[in-house]
C-alpha cells in the first residue's frame, strides 16, 4: 500500500480498497490539521472542519478530475470547510482556551527545534489574535502562503482563484496585521517579521516558513 503515490491511493479507494483512503489521510493529516487550525483559530471548529472535509473527500473521490495534485484537492476541501464554518459562526462569541492549551494546539506543525520560549509563545498568540480580526479570505491566503509556506500558485489552486488574487489578499491582510502587531516594532530584532516585505512573510513563530514533513502540495 505504501508504495502507491497519492493518486494511486485515491484510485485504489475508488476501486474499493478499504485501507487506501486511510493511508492517504495518514500521509497528510498533520498539515491538513495545521491549515484548519490556523484558518479557524479554534481547535473544535478546526476538528469539525477537517472531519467534514474528509467525509466529503471520501464520498466524492470518484469525482476527482486530476486537474490538480491530490494534496491540493484535499487542502481545497479542508479550506472550504473551514471558511463555511467560519461564515456560519461569525457572530457567535467564542471562549479563549487557556494559554498553555492554546499554544499546544497552535504548534501542531511547528518544525522541530523551533523556539519555544515564552516570548515566542506570546508572539504566536498575538499573531493568531491578529489573524482573527481580518476577513476570512485574506486570512486563508495568509495561512497558506505565510504560515504554511505554499507558493502563490499552489495557494491559488487550493483557494480556487487566480494567483494575482492571492497576492492581493496577502498584501491587504499583511497591511491589516501591521497596526495590530505594531507593539513589536522597535522592541526586538524580530520586528521585521511583523511588518514583512513581500519576500519575507509573517509566520506564527517569528521565523521564515518551512514546508512540513508530513506532505503537501509540490
Amino acid at each position: 500500500m505504501s508504495e502507491l503515490d497519492d493518486l494511486g491511493l485515491l484510485h485504489a479507494h475508488v476501486a474499493g480498497d478499504p485501507d487506501a483512503f486511510g493511508e492517504l489521510v495518514h500521509r497528510h493529516r498533520d498539515r491538513l490539521w495545521a491549515v484548519a487550525l490556523r484558518t479557524t483559530g479554534d481547535p473544535e471548529e478546526a476538528a469539525d472542519a477537517v472531519q467534514d472535509a474528509l467525509i466529503s473527500a471520501y464520498r466524492r473521490a470518484s469525482t476527482f478530475r486530476g486537474d490538480a495534485q491530490v494534496t491540493t484537492w484535499l487542502h481545497r476541501i479542508v479550506v472550504n470547510a473551514c471558511l463555511d464554518r467560519m461564515r456560519r459562526t461569525r457572530s457567535r462569541p467564542t471562549q479563549p482556551l487557556p494559554e498553555d492549551e492554546r499554544m499546544a494546539q497552535l504548534s501542531v506543525s511547528t518544525p522541530s527545534g523551533a523556539d519555544d520560549s515564552a516570548e515566542a509563545s506570546e508572539r504566536r498568540a498575538d499573531v493568531m489574535a491578529a489573524l482573527a480580526q481580518i476577513n476570512e479570505d485574506q486570512r486563508a491566503a495568509l495561512v497558506l502562503v505565510d504560515m504554511e509556506g505554499y507558493s502563490t500558485e499552489e495557494a491559488a489552486a487550493i483557494l480556487g482563484c487566480r494567483p494575482g488574487t492571492v497576492k492581493s489578499r496577502c498584501a491587504r491582510g499583511r497591511a491589516r496585521l501591521v497596526p495590530l502587531l505594531a507593539h513589536y516594532r522597535g522592541n526586538h530584532d524580530e520586528a521585521a517579521d511583523v511588518e514583512p516585505p513581500a519576500s519575507k512573510p509573517v509566520v506564527a513563530d517569528g521565523r521564515s516558513p518551512r514546508p512540513s514533513e508530513g506532505g503537501g502540495a509540490s
